[in-house]
């Protein structure tokens, strides 16, 4: 080649002393010119941007033409400079001036074309780069053929250049596409993203109004810290996302992307479909990242050649001050760009995380509301709120892991290719070494913690699957006495979690200690084939550049074990997500025909046949021929099981079909028949998202017997309602519901059971104004067991063993007898009064089930509007559910003091520390022997490289024993907090989880108990390692320059007071973080339970809506907390750069000779690695201080009030107790709270021994209250109640309610089998078991089954009806066989025949027993020894005065002339079955259903006296 590099890259002044155009040096040199002219034209512009609040709306996003070319624009610079520093590492001394003069040029305008290329921002910007792109084209080309027309060949330097050119060009031709079509796009619209109701946020954010250098500098956060640090800040406080930002556009962009994928899918397609969904949706927002990364690397990289020609320059005989300046020039520059593209980089990549997270974690919700019966057995509400909680939720720091990891393996293979270039093939032991360690040792290691953390996490989903279902059930549980069974099988689920993460932890403390290991391990190798090979002497120069080298790697080889870790723990939860995602869900579940059809039939069931599993061959429902008009009201009944609710899930087409046509026309409002009720006001359940029209609302309510109860309340409907209703009662509960039916104004209403959980009176009430006046004009289809009702309806469906087997009007079925007759025959036996003193049988109705109410709280005994039932906290104005506590200001070490004393693991911990000190002694000592020795003659090199080893390996094991410690130290920690955390749960009383919403429990025991396990101990570890290295390093420095002391004091008190002032935000900033979640996983759990109704109601993007706001909060809470951090780090990075800048300006404008080359290596080495070591000190800090918050929120359920003992060793009752079953209640007070009215207020009365005792009231009269203090889970507040004469609050909890059965009113199973359901301490054998199954009547059902008692029951039991779950809950009591009975509404959910006989049982099988009920139903009641009357939390008391039974037809009238009485009163009557007493303000009165006129009946009158 006649052109050598040198001679076509001079400046004019050195072409041979001439000024010749044809020159190809001159030519050129005007290239650079006109390029320096444009680069300050193009910055110039780019200033003038910067001062503007708005940017252009010219402003477009960039493609991948674009990208590329700035690619490979920055490719071209880093080769310039490369050449450049090989100019100044040239071992032959001669350095030419003015040829790096030119490198630096054209490397400087290289970056500005590729910055130019990313930076469209206005119509100036865009026309000044096509203008500057294409004349550098032009002048390229034409340079170039001439050089080829004269020479025959190019440089390599030249044609690369020349080839990006044509790119430029390119992108210069896309511009002026640009402009041309810009005009044609000015009157377009663009299409909504979501729904066309979804408005843009314009409301503008700090983030969003910025300029570039307040981007760069983040100090669009400032005024956000500067009100954080004036005052504590609050949710309201924080800015709303960037409209880019939302979790809207992030989850548009991933649908789009997946619909295409899956409609595109074979069997060629990637196995994860959601992690190449996520790789085209993100793809080019990581291409900017990598880019950053790209070069904080390469900047990295060059640190070790810096430390080369600093020493080399020190070991210079001649004083060459432009060269020393020149090495600190490119210090500067290094370190400047590894400092903003590394801070950009990690911002960013969190960012992009974050819209990650946002996209699958309403991915996942869209699913959840999609989801089909056969996805949702496959998947339980626990799961599902783990893949959002726990999966979903990784993806915010996945992407930082993933760019860490190869950036770092990067930075170790260019520090390898530095390494050959100082020491050449003395390089190749520590390649080989390096190869072993990332390769022969990674792979298998990395398979190895994969499986680790696989498992952990499917652990995790069980245990969190029972903690979830426990929570939900926890007053069965206690009232039960099931605690300790149902702790051990949580404790056993987190033995299985806890071994394997016990092995992923020690799987990460031997990652850790061979990658840390490994530099110092190749260091030595290296320096040994130096000395082998002889490829460079061991002078200061190699020692130390080597050690520089292996410094720069020791941040890599930390990290990259993380990196794997938590890419392989990603890689399970891309797995989990993409199961989920492609789990089957409902067809066409958005598609109803709105109008009605030509026909009028609202509903058309043809020939079908309906099954919950598609593979049975026996469907669920067959042979289904249904045609229902318009305005029709249709009943539905028949036998427990017999597939009432199924028929109303098939027409919402929730159920699959096998065969056959199913039309649904209109709209439809629907009423489980559990009810379903959301967290907030009552107000907000009613209208459910529906705007409000007073008329329309107040009729609703009234319908549905409303008004009274909303009345009573102190917030009237503006009543918070706890999760799933628990402070509501049952009956409550369902109006409720059936409110929110009647307000929705739909074509359609599917009624499920809507009349179990009321009152006879309140039953009749909802019948007919709700269903037969307020929807007189609607179709309606009742799922009911009350058949005094089916009179009145146009249609009635009987339906047995999956078949309608009748259909027709009350007449009709009556005279064709069969199974219709039966039903009605049973009620009407079922309400027979059977007595000893009437013998003839006479029909009545069912009276008062009074005890519609669950669960009252405080209700206001001295006043009649009492708050009836709603829980409210103890002072007046307040809602029972309150906001979630944080704790404010900053709580320094104590936390981490805590961590380690409730743990016990102040020894490990001290232990560890010592280990670290020896690690850092050893390491500190290894430096300074290479110091000296390579200065004294005498030592061999075999001598220096053995004894350096020899302190290597001793601080290997350091390194081992500090890391063993202190995973020792966190699976301690975890084992202890998990046991009081779960400890504190069980043993809280029930007042605790009324107003706790399950979710902030179960946040507590996923991602607060993963950051103990995994993040808390090795945080503890790192932060106060990097302090001890930042103290060892400034140490060092200042021993050999005391000057750069004082400037470390200067930066110490600088740092120290941004790191206090950032703080005060960030803490805030984590602690509102951590109660943001807690609502997205409550929504999810709210949502999962309540799918169907919100699908029948096409509330499907009402409730989308509402979670993307909540994923929004959620969002905007880590992207402040993320800039935060990088605005800290980016100031704390620039204050210790002045450290290094310091150290390294002595060392040129020292004299000569004044400090020995051995100590500047070993200065500098320090001083580059200390700017590392200071950020990890401030960036762990920081997170320390943030994960320990997750100590602080465990802790504060740790120490929650809770219940007495569950056992009194030393006041253990008899085995035998109570024998008797006598209930004494003296004088019995009780509230709630402190400073609460009384619920009960002095209550005396006794139940005698095996008594049936029925106990009515209404609403709000302490009945749901005497049954809980009776199980104490109320605890009295005077007075007492003895059992047996045995003071029930002088014996343990579990002695307590082991002696007490009950029958609650909510069948609740739990998962499991059909045997631990009925016997979950399993104390009985298998034919006791029979032989109750049998009583029960389901040995039948159960012994068809293919695994009879082994039978699987899913979660809360939805593969079994509401009446089969009754029953089980009837099987339990009657195994326990206890002495005392309390019955709940135990018959609700069952027809009138099951009734009756369950009642014949309980009669035989508790004939000697005390039985307590609630009164429900006629026959409940009839068999009654005492009835107790509660009001206003007081006993009813009749004085003498005459009594009498009289018959009125079907009715039996008990007469109270004088109801006006106060002392406490217990009626004793072998009949009860209406109460009526006469007077407007009777408690009593509203007992009495409306009854219909009959032919009156003579019969006797039965005395009763006191």
């Amino acid at each position: 080649m006649a052109y050598s590099w040198s001679s076509l890259g001079g400046l004019p002044w050195i072409c041979g002393g001439e000024f010749s155009l044809a020159s190809f040096c001159i030519q050129r040199s005007i290239i650079d010119g006109l390029n320096l002219f444009f680069l300050c034209v193009f910055c110039l512009f780019m200033m003038i941007g910067l001062g503007r609040k708005h940017h252009s709306s010219d402003f477009r996003r960039k493609d991948n033409v674009f990208l590329v070319a700035s690619i490979c624009c920055f490719l071209t610079s880093i080769m310039y400079f490369s050449n450049l520093l090989h100019n100044f590492t040239d071992q032959s001394g001669k350095l030419d001036k003015l040829s790096w003069v030119s490198c630096a040029i054209r490397g400087l305008v290289w970056i500005c074309l590729a910055v130019s290329l990313l930076t469209q921002r206005s119509k100036r910007i865009i026309c000044l780069s096509s203008v500057w792109w294409v004349c550098l084209c032009a002048l390229h080309s034409a340079l170039n053929i001439e050089i080829l027309l004269i020479v025959h060949s190019i440089p390599l330097f030249d044609l690369l250049p020349w080839l990006v050119s044509f790119l430029l060009l390119f992108c210069a031709f896309r511009n002026h596409g640009y402009f041309v079509s810009k005009h044609s796009q000015n009157n377009t619209t663009f299409e909504p993203l979501l729904s066309e109701t979804e408005k843009v946020d314009i409301s503008q954010t700090e983030f969003s109004q910025a300029n570039f250098l307040s981007k760069l500098t983040f100090s669009w956060i400032n005024p956000l810290l500067s009100l954080g640090y004036k005052k504590p800040l609050c949710l309201e406080d924080i800015p709303p996302l960037t409209p880019e930002d939302k979790a809207s556009l992030s989850y548009q962009r991933f649908s789009c992307t997946w619909g295409s994928m899956l409609s595109s899918a074979n069997s060629n397609s990637p196995k994860n479909m959601v992690l190449w969904t996520l790789l085209r949706v993100f793809l080019k927002e990581n291409i900017y990242i990598a880019i950053n990364a790209l070069a904080r690397t390469i900047a990295a990289s060059f640190s070790p050649l810096i430390v080369y020609a600093f020493v080399n320059y020190v070991n210079c005989k001649e004083d060459n001050l432009f060269e020393g300046l020149s090495i600190l020039g490119w210090l500067v520059l290094t370190k400047l760009v590894e400092s903003v593209c590394e801070r950009h980089f990690y911002f960013d990549s969190r960012r992009s995380g974050m819209r990650m997270r946002s996209a699958l974690m309403v991915a996942v919700y869209g699913k959840l509301l999609k989801l089909s019966s056969l996805g949702k057995r496959n998947h339980s509400t626990g799961e599902i709120v783990n893949y959002i909680a726990v999966d979903a939720y990784r993806m915010g720091e996945f992407l930082w892991w993933f760019h860490c990891g190869w950036s770092f393996a990067l930075q170790i293979f260019l520090v390898i290719a530095v390494l050959f270039w100082i020491v050449g093939l003395g390089a190749l032991p520590g390649l080989v070494l390096l190869l072993i360690f990332g390769f022969v040792f990674n792979l298998p290691f990395t398979r190895k913690i994969k499986l680790c953390q696989s498992q952990v996490l499917i652990s995790q989903d069980q245990r969190l699957r029972s903690t979830s279902e426990i929570l939900n059930n926890i007053k069965v549980i206690k009232l039960q006495s099931w605690e300790d069974k149902f702790r051990s099988m949580v404790d056993s689920l987190r033995a299985t979690e806890f071994k394997w993460l016990a092995e992923t932890q020690f799987l990460k403390a031997f990652g850790v200690v061979v990658y840390i290991f490994s530099p110092t391990i190749i260091c030595a190798a290296v320096l040994l084939g130096c000395t082998l090979l002889g490829t460079a002497p061991l002078n200061a120069s190699t020692i130390f550049t080597v050690l520089a080298a292996l410094r720069s790697m020791g941040e890599p080889v930390r990290f990259i074990p993380e990196a794997v870790s938590f890419v392989t723990q990603a890689k399970v939860s891309f797995d989990r997500l993409n199961t989920f995602l492609l789990d089957d869900e409902l067809k066409n579940c958005e598609k109803r025909s709105i109008l009605v059809s030509k026909s009028g039939n609202c509903i058309g069931i043809e020939a079908a046949s309906f099954s919950w599993d598609e593979e049975s061959l026996t469907p669920t429902l067959r042979d289904i021929n249904l045609a229902i008009k318009r305005g029709q009201k249709v009943a539905v009944c028949g036998p427990v099981g017999a597939g009432k609710s199924s028929l109303l899930h098939a027409i919402l087409k929730e159920m699959p079909t096998t065969s056959g046509i199913v039309n649904l026309h209109g709209t439809v409002a629907y009423v489980s028949q559990n009810s379903w009720i959301q967290s907030g006001t009552i107000r907000d359940n009613i209208l459910f998202g529906k705007s409000m029209e007073e008329n329309r609302y107040a009729n609703a309510i009234k319908a549905c017997a409303l008004d009274n109860d909303i009345n009573g309340f102190r917030h009237g409907d503006l009543t918070e309602i706890g999760q799933r209703g628990l402070n509501l009662s049952g009956g409550q509960k369902q109006r409720i519901q059936l409110a929110r039916a009647v307000y929705n104004d739909a074509n359609v209403y599917l009624l499920d059971d809507p009349f179990s959980a009321v009152d006879a009176h309140t039953a009749s009430i909802l019948f007919h104004d709700c269903v037969m006046s307020a929807l007189r004009e609607k179709t309606v289809i009742l799922v009911t067991h009350q058949v005094e009702f089916l009179t009145e309806v146009d249609k009635i469906l009987v339906i047995e063993d999956g078949r309608i087997t009748q259909a027709g009007s009350y007449e009709e079925l009556l005279a064709s007898g069969a199974t219709f007759e039966q039903l009605v025959n049973a009620h009407r036996d079922a309400r027979t009064v059977l007595s000893t003193s009437l013998q003839n049988q006479v029909e009545c109705r069912e009276v008062d089930r009074v005890n519609n109410e669950e669960q009252h709280r405080e209700c206001d005994l001295t006043n009649k509007n009492s708050d009836g039932e709603i829980s409210e906290t103890t002072f007046e104005g307040q809602q029972l559910t309150q906001e979630e506590h944080r704790e404010m200001g900053s709580a320094g070490w104590k936390l981490v003091l805590d961590y380690v004393m409730i743990s016990k693991g102040l020894l490990l911990l001290c232990l560890s520390f010592l280990a670290l000190i020896g690690y850092t002694a050893c390491l500190t000592a290894s430096s300074y022997w290479l110091v000296i020795a390579s200065e004294i003659p005498s030592i061999s090199s075999g001598m220096l490289v053995g004894v350096y080893t020899a302190m290597s390996f001793f601080s290997a094991t350091c390194i081992y024993l500090r890391t063993i410690f202190i995973a020792h130290l966190g699976l301690k920690a975890s084992k202890v907090f998990f046991s009081g955390f779960t400890s504190a749960i069980f043993n809280a009383p029930m007042s605790f989880f009324e107003s706790t919403p399950i979710g902030r429990i179960l946040t507590r025991a996923s991602s607060d108990l993963a950051t103990l396990d995994f993040d808390i101990p090795f945080a503890i570890l790192f932060s106060v390692q990097c302090g001890i290295d930042l103290i060892i390093g400034v140490g060092i420095m200042s021993s050999i320059t005391w000057q750069v002391l004082i400037v470390s004091i200067l930066v110490a008190v600088l740092g120290n007071y941004m790191k206090v002032y950032n703080e005060t935000s960030a803490r805030e900033l984590v602690r509102i973080n951590g109660t943001t979640k807690a609502p997205v996983v409550n929504y999810v759990t709210e949502t999962s339970a309540g799918v169907v109704t919100i699908r029948a109601f096409m509330m499907v993007d009402r409730f989308f809506q509402t979670f993307l706001h909540l994923v929004d909060t959620d969002a905007a809470l880590f992207l402040h907390t993320s800039a935060a951090m990088e605005w800290l780090l980016a100031r704390i990075e620039i204050l210790q750069n002045f450290i290094l800048f310091t150290a390294a300006s002595l060392y040129v404008f020292l004299p000569k000779g004044s400090i020995s080359p051995g100590l500047v290596g070993l200065s500098l080495s320090y001083a580059l690695s200390l700017t590392r070591t200071l950020l990890y000190f401030t960036k762990w800090s920081g997170s320390l201080s943030n994960f320990i918050i997750s100590v602080e929120r465990i802790k504060q359920f740790m120490q929650i009030p809770q219940e007495p003992p569950k056992i009194l060793e030393d006041k253990r009752p008899p085995s035998s107790w109570p024998s008797k079953g006598r209930i004494e209640f003296h004088a019995l007070k009780v509230k709630y709270r402190p400073n609460a009215p009384l619920v009960l207020n002095g209550i005396t009365c006794t139940f005698k021994e095996g008594t049936r005792v029925g106990v009515v009231g209404r609403t709000g009269s302490g009945k749901t209250t005497l049954l809980s203090v009776l199980f104490r889970l109320v605890e009295p507040t005077s007075g007492e109640i003895l059992i047996d004469g045995l003071n029930i609050c002088s014996i343990g909890l579990k002695d307590l309610r082991m002696k007490l059965s009950i029958i609650p009113q909510e069948p609740i199973l739990f998962s499991g089998t059909v045997r631990t359901n009925l016997d979950p301490l399993d104390q009985f054998s298998d034919n006791e078991i029979w032989k109750v199954l049998e009583m029960c009547q389901l040995k039948e059902a159960i012994s068809g089954l293919p695994y009879q008692m082994d039978s699987p029951v899913s979660n809360e039991g939805e593969n079994w009806s509401m009446g089969q779950r009754q029953l089980f809950c009837l099987g339990r009591v009657l195994l326990k066989s206890n002495n005392i009975l309390v019955l709940d509404e135990a018959t609700a959910s069952i027809d009138s025949a099951t009734d009756a006989i369950l009642q014949r049982v309980i009669r035989q099988e508790f004939s000697e027993c005390t039985v307590i009920n609630v009164a429900h139903r006629v026959p409940t009641v009839i068999g009654s020894d005492m009835v107790m009357v509660l009001s206003y939390g007081t006993v009813w008391h009749v004085d003498d005065v005459d009594r009498a039974v009289t018959f009125q037809g079907e009715g039996i009238t008990l007469l109270y002339m004088q109801p006006d009485q106060e002392e406490p009163y217990v009626l004793e009557c072998p009949i009860l079955v209406t109460f009526f007493l006469p007077g407007p303000d009777n408690p009593f009165a509203f007992l009495i259903p409306p009854v219909e006129e009959h032919e009156e009946t003579p019969v006797p009158t039965t005395h009763f006296r006191p």
